[in-house]
């Protein structure tokens, strides 16, 4: 594995809609980003990715583009967006944005002249077909509920396929010329000084075609998608090509939200001339989940998540750099999902900083990670903006699930969970705005919030500064950043282990992951406690005494 200027750096998510409102309208805003690079670089941030802040109508918060040229009024100005770029780079920051090219908006100008003439050029751009006898070329199911296929607006006799939401037609990637397309914009952005893109969906840009059946696996008579995504094949074609006409260039650094890659693959996606720079570890996000909807979902517990990070690393090896997260836009909040219900101390929620961020790859941090946001209570579906979420609770119902249940489910995995305003102080909209935000303000902003954390020198914020000064240290950071990966107590339950092997260091993360304490053994030699998320290291003759929820890095 060749070493990359971006293998050392701590990358951080933004999500801008929730993030810091400026001029009051209840919207997060570039403005408001600017004024918290400070904040990020004291934190030790160096990379930072955007949500989309694209010219869209918001059917799915941004991810429907309408013009990928301009910035979205909600966020400000292009002038804006020049201006972060500028202020990034004065202190060392690199700004990526998000690119979302399987599909765009109903609303960009390529699917208006579509409408006008399907047979067109750009009819071209997406998939147009014919409605035969009324049934839609196929039956797959979108990921937001019900078919692919709507009706082509002002041609009843046509339809368009949307494997999102039904205002986010997909492009036809099977076409040079909206390729090209894609690539002009793509080289756009980079010439004016952005560092790469986090790439959405981008499995999806390649279908099995011709369109067919597939066996229904629900009562609406559709497939699940990814009975279609397991059968597609050559996305590689179009990957390696965006890779040597856009990003190779610019040395542009690119992270994949990658789904069901198979295994031989992994080189092809993220080894030494990969179709990107990392793609994020998913394995345990998809853990647990259920065909046919959150209610049937068996969650992760905490040796689910051991074993899923571990088998990420088994696979990966040398073979590149993964990216680690615990949390992002579209899953609920990490502390909420990966400790047990109850039991999210700010003890438990270092622990499981601790054990994530320090395994190989580059470490990524979710706005609100930092300070330990939770997942938000829910009372009724009413509350709630998230198009998946209303969908699996509709699904819940049709199940016979009680209303009180369903809604539960959306509480533990609803994508609102992460996109709740940040909680900058304890005051009125937690600091985030002056006006009406957006989507309502988590109730516990009274006990989380960054205010209270940064005076307090043994908070959760506090840390993460830690761990991300430790994986930047001379004496640590070839080990970390470079090191072996080997497991440690792998079998034994609600504990995670694993060394970090450098050329002359050899790094132990050990945690109780449980509210019991116990003793652990640790191997012959002299150890050395470097970081502990509780006061004292309780070594004993043969091991080290570790409190509930307590998790240690050692010298061995």
């Amino acid at each position: 594995m060749q070493k990359k200027w971006w293998h050392g750096k701590t990358a951080y998510q933004i999500y801008p809609k929730s993030f810091l409102d400026t001029n009051g309208d209840g919207i997060g805003d570039l403005r408001g980003i600017i004024s918290k690079l400070d904040y990020l670089k004291d934190l030790g941030v160096d990379i930072v990715w955007l949500s989309p802040i694209y010219v869209s109508p918001l059917a799915d918060q941004g991810y429907d583009i309408a013009d990928y040229y301009n910035i979205d009024p909600r966020f400000g100005t292009m002038e804006d967006m020049d201006e972060l770029l500028s202020e990034a780079k004065k202190r060392d920051m690199y700004i990526l944005m998000d690119l979302v090219v399987n599909h765009c908006s109903d609303e960009h100008e390529w699917f208006k002249k579509a409408c006008e003439d399907p047979d067109g050029p750009y009819g071209k751009f997406f998939y147009i077909k014919d409605i035969v006898d009324g049934k839609y070329p196929c039956n797959w199911r979108s990921y937001f509920g019900g078919p692919v296929w709507e009706p082509l607006p002002g041609h009843p006799d046509k339809c368009y396929l949307h494997v999102f939401h039904k205002k986010q037609p997909d492009l036809n990637w099977e076409n040079p010329a909206l390729r090209e397309e894609v690539y002009k914009m793509i080289n756009w952005w980079l010439d004016k000084g952005l560092a790469g893109f986090r790439i959405d969906a981008i499995i999806n840009i390649k279908k099995a075609l011709p369109f067919r059946d597939y066996p229904a696996d629900r009562d609406d008579g559709l497939s699940d998608i990814g009975k279609m995504l397991h059968e597609a094949k050559g996305v590689g074609e179009f990957l390696g090509e965006m890779r040597d006409r856009c990003f190779k260039p610019h040395d542009a650094f690119t992270v994949g939200e990658v789904f069901n890659e198979k295994a031989e693959e992994l080189p092809d996606f993220i080894g030494d001339n990969g179709y990107f720079s990392t793609m994020f570890d998913f394995a345990e996000t998809v853990f647990g989940g259920s065909q046919a909807g959150w209610h049937e979902a068996s969650g992760c517990s905490p040796d689910d998540y051991r074993n899923c990070v571990f088998g990420t690393q088994k696979k990966i090896g040398d073979i590149g750099y993964i990216s680690n997260i615990i949390e992002n836009h579209d899953e609920p909040r990490g502390v909420s999902r990966y400790i047990p219900e109850g039991e999210a101390t700010v003890t438990a929620k270092k622990l499981l900083a601790t054990v994530y961020f320090n395994v190989k790859g580059l470490p990524w941090i979710y706005q609100g990670q930092e300070i330990g946001m939770e997942n938000i209570p829910v009372s009724s579906i009413d509350e709630v903006d998230d198009i998946s979420s209303i969908d699996n609770y509709k699904v819940a119902l049709e199940a016979g699930v009680a209303p009180e249940t369903a809604l539960h489910f959306v509480e533990m995995y609803g994508r609102d969970n992460a996109r709740t305003p940040f909680q900058w102080t304890s005051g009125e909209n937690a600091g985030f705005t002056t006006g009406t935000p957006w989507l309502r303000v988590n109730p516990n902003k009274s006990e989380i919030n960054l205010a209270d954390e940064q005076a307090d020198p043994d908070s959760l914020f506090n840390y993460y500064k830690k761990l991300i000064a430790l994986r930047k240290s001379p004496e640590y950071a070839e080990t970390l950043v470079y090191g072996g990966f080997e497991p440690y107590l792998a079998d034994v339950p609600r504990v995670m282990a694993y060394f970090r092997e450098g050329a002359d260091k050899r790094l132990l993360i050990l945690a109780n992951y449980q509210k019991e304490a116990r003793e652990l053994p640790l191997p012959e030699g002299e150890r050395k406690a470097v970081l502990s998320n509780l006061p004292e290291v309780g070594f004993t003759e043969s091991g080290v005494f570790l409190e509930g929820y307590q998790a240690v890095i050692l010298e061995i």
